[in-house]
């Protein structure tokens, strides 16, 4: 994922996440808004409660591998940032994939 497609600084993950929309599921929470330009950007939330940092980051890169494989489940103009849950310590790579792409999908019913 390019740098210019993820969302980085606290301030803006804060204000994401206090005055947008949300979806969400056992295994993700993803919250969305528009941000006026012609790309949607990524953030990627993972908490200390789901384990060390070793696993953290396997999470946030398997995240990140879905999010660059299927792009057209994204519409242009939105910010994403996705919250990973205590659900996905317990399943599979093709799983976790089905079920974020679902919550996307209700995000933006039209793009398929």
């Amino acid at each position: 994922m390019k740098k210019k497609y993820i969302v980085k600084q606290n301030q803006e993950f804060n204000d994401l996440i206090e005055n947008a929309k949300y979806k969400r599921n056992p295994f993700f929470v993803c919250y969305y808004r528009n941000n006026g330009t012609n790309s949607s950007r990524f953030g990627i939330s993972v908490g200390k409660k789901i384990g060390n940092a070793v696993t953290r980051n396997k999470l946030k890169r398997q995240v990140r591998a879905i999010v660059d494989e299927d792009k057209k489940y994204y519409s242009n103009g939105l910010d994403y940032i996705i919250m990973v849950r205590k659900g996905c310590l317990t399943c599979s790579y093709q799983e976790m994939k089905n079920k974020l792409l679902e919550l996307l999908e209700q995000i933006n019913p039209k793009e398929k």
